[in-house]
């Protein structure tokens, strides 16, 4: 950790974290936006913080597999290596004690058997952000892990450099916050996490009144992403697919029948994330499809 990272680790006491385990920056107030509003992130610039180029998998308890594997939680650290766009992993090792679902305390290196993984494999980054939101319509303090219609802890790995996520605004001034900086993400997100990596974000927020949204959607260079999220996979699905008919229609003047026959032929539907208690589906399709002849 850099001076800044491990300056929020000693003066923020562990009974002021939480609940959920990712430190976030914010919260934005934005100049006019009323509940309602669309507000458009932007990313324009995602790196690596230069003095902590590395990042780690954690196999965590909320993990899919946690109670098949015997009830570990391990840790895996990664070298980010940004010339060959790759990250190899250095070593893992098994968590001493039970993690929890708050941002954890500093393991001291001597404490744990660190050993060599994962030999001449190198995994492509993929630089992108885990968890943003405008701030939920609700008081007191907010867990940041399941997302929501607010966003918050989505996953969608596609949220890279040069695309937009699209939230609908739940209070006055948006509130916006930002964190949870990935560099590599399978989807389904299946251990728990991806390559948690402490990052600088440049992104630009703006207000927009000519899309209409209930749900975060995002847009890609070549896609647009609806999102769904439940507690059952298969009502997170429903719920996915749903919004993109109402996106199409809002958006793309479609009748309900005829977006969703376009889905069904030209659509793709992706699992998200399945470890943030409410799991995470995202319906997408190409948006090349509407400018042909």
């Amino acid at each position: 950790m850099d001076d800044a990272i491990r300056e929020i680790y000693e003066t923020i006491k562990m009974e002021d974290r939480g609940p959920g385990c990712h430190p976030m920056s914010g919260m934005v107030y934005i100049n006019g936006v009323k509940p309602g509003d669309v507000v458009e992130c932007r990313v324009l610039d995602l790196r690596c913080r230069p003095t902590t180029p590395y990042g780690i998998n954690f196999q965590a308890n909320w993990g899919l597999l946690y109670d098949t594997l015997g009830k570990e939680e391990h840790v895996t650290l990664y070298k980010i290596d940004e010339k060959t766009a790759t990250a190899e992993a250095v070593f893992t090792y098994k968590y001493p004690g039970f993690l929890g679902t708050k941002t954890g305390p500093i393991t001291p290196p001597e404490t744990v058997d660190r050993r060599p993984t994962l030999k001449n494999i190198r995994v492509p980054i993929n630089y992108h952000i885990g968890t943003a939101a405008m701030a939920p319509a609700a008081s007191g303090k907010i867990n940041t892990i399941p997302p929501g219609i607010f966003g918050g802890n989505m996953d969608q790995r596609n949220w890279s450099v040069g695309s937009s996520m699209y939230f609908p605004a739940q209070v006055p001034g948006g509130l916006f916050c930002v964190g949870d900086c990935h560099s590599a993400e399978g989807d389904g997100e299946v251990s728990g996490t991806a390559i948690e990596t402490n990052m600088n974000c440049l992104v630009q927020l703006i207000v927009r009144d000519d899309i209409k949204i209930n749900n975060p959607v995002l847009e890609t260079p070549t896609r647009w992403f609806t999102h769904g999220f439940n507690s059952d996979l298969d009502e997170a699905t429903r719920l996915a697919v749903l919004e993109m008919v109402n996106f199409l229609g809002a958006n793309k003047g479609l009748t309900k029948t005829e977006a969703y026959s376009l889905i069904s032929v030209a659509g793709d539907v992706n699992i998200t994330q399945v470890v943030d208690q409410e799991k995470g589906v995202h319906c997408s399709i190409r948006k090349d499809i509407f400018a042909m002849k």
